[in-house]
């Protein structure tokens, strides 16, 4: 092992060591340092003031419970080789680094068509470039391709790290309590089986929070009205800036990259050769855009940017059922008496969706717990299991969103 040993001061976990020199050289790269720049949870701050920490805060967190994970798997003999360590750590930490600005609020919105995942492994395939092939193991691990199948769980699985590090620490800054999870008890329990992971018994109950705290932050934090509806305008400013351009109307971004992805990106194929630009982006670009928008001559353009830049929002309604067309209808009419535009441009203040979360997916991979007999059971199927079916399928919300009068 090198003897680079450099240490971070988190405020969830204290200190985070940084040990081997390529992770130390990946970190200090500009595409990853971009990250900080990145809020982790969008406009979430707008409700919470606290939820101001990037996407770097998070990578480093989950990076630090993957040393965790792998420093207590080896404990219990599983084999895990230096280059495969080295390889997960790695994977954990550039697991977000394809992420645009606002996160999941713009994905699909800025580059269509295209999930951070992928741009994700593209950006490790130049960086592996750039390091001369020693991010191979890694990427066989984050694409699940390597023989090895515990270690991608660890990163993308029903109990992976990454979870494990937005849940806790998403409630720390957010001070929402309920998020709170036994991180530290679950990676003391986990266990590999015929090359799978899991967790011993005794993990039972902190496995049962875990995935209750999840339902409770997506509903009261994630899905929250205030910070949907925030998310939900920006986008309607993106659409309507795209849609001037296409009529030949003047829309300039504030920066000549986000001026591009606007404009001149045509096809997701570009993005491989325009990893540089999207790496230049982030929601620095985006926030100075709006604030120049707010002067726009378009006045559906700038009072969309000055909603969202003075906190004057629009109001969200959120139920089980889908909401009355005709309710819906007149609030749009309403609008655009109001506003004095036509009504298919007050659509840009009154517009319905749907929004959604599932506590434990079946049909996705499971949550298997070891028992000391030897015996494997789904989480679900534990006898007096919390996570039964009744919460397994998925909540499905309707919100409402439209212009306050």
């Amino acid at each position: 092992m090198s003897s680079v040993h450099k240490i971070i001061n988190d405020p969830v976990y204290g200190f985070i060591t940084i040990d081997h020199p390529l992770i130390l050289k990946i970190i200090s790269h500009p595409w990853y340092q971009r990250l900080r720049s990145i809020h982790q949870m969008a406009f979430a701050h707008l409700v919470y003031p606290g939820a101001m920490h990037s996407r770097l805060h998070h990578s480093l967190g989950a990076y630090h419970l993957m040393c965790i994970a792998i420093h207590e798997l080896k404990s219990k003999k599983i084999d895990i080789t230096e280059e495969e360590e080295l390889g997960a750590k790695i994977a954990i930490l550039l697991h977000d680094i394809g992420h645009g600005p606002f996160s999941h609020a713009l994905e699909n919105e800025l580059i269509e068509g295209i999930k951070h995942e992928e741009i994700s492994i593209l950006l490790m395939h130049q960086l592996n470039e750039y390091f001369e092939g020693q991010l191979s193991t890694a990427i066989e691990i984050f694409t699940n391709k390597h023989p090895k199948r515990f270690l991608h769980q660890l990163i993308a699985g029903q109990l992976d790290v990454d979870r494990m590090d937005y849940l806790n620490r998403d409630s720390f800054f957010t001070g929402v309590a309920e998020g709170v999870i036994g991180y530290d008890r679950i990676l003391k329990m986990l266990a590999v089986n015929n090359g799978e992971l899991m967790v011993e018994e005794k993990a039972i109950y902190s496995i049962e929070k875990f995935l209750v705290s999840r339902r409770l932050m997506y509903w009261q934090v994630y899905l929250h009205k205030t910070v949907l509806g925030s998310e939900k305008l920006l986008v309607k400013i993106l659409k309507r800036a795209k849609a001037l351009f296409k009529e030949g109307k003047e829309v300039i971004a504030a920066t000549t990259e986000l001026n591009f992805f606007l404009k001149d990106f045509q096809s997701n194929n570009e993005i491989k050769e325009n990893l540089d630009k999207f790496c230049r982006l982030d929601d620095h670009d985006v926030m100075a855009t709006i604030k120049n928008w707010c002067l726009h001559p378009d006045k559906i353009l700038s009072a969309l940017c000055r909603s969202l830049v003075e906190r004057k929002l629009l109001k969200v309604k959120l139920q089980s059922d889908p909401f009355d067309e005709n309710v819906v209808n007149e609030k749009i009419k309403e609008t655009a008496a109001l506003l004095n535009i036509e009504e298919h441009e007050a659509a840009y203040f009154v517009f319905t969706g749907e929004a959604s979360n599932t506590t434990y997916d079946l049909e996705d991979e499971r949550i298997n717990i070891l028992f000391k007999d030897g015996t494997i059971k789904d989480i679900s199927n534990v006898d007096n299991a919390l996570i039964q079916h009744n919460l397994s399928g998925t909540t499905k919300k309707y919100y409402f969103c439209y212009l306050k009068v």
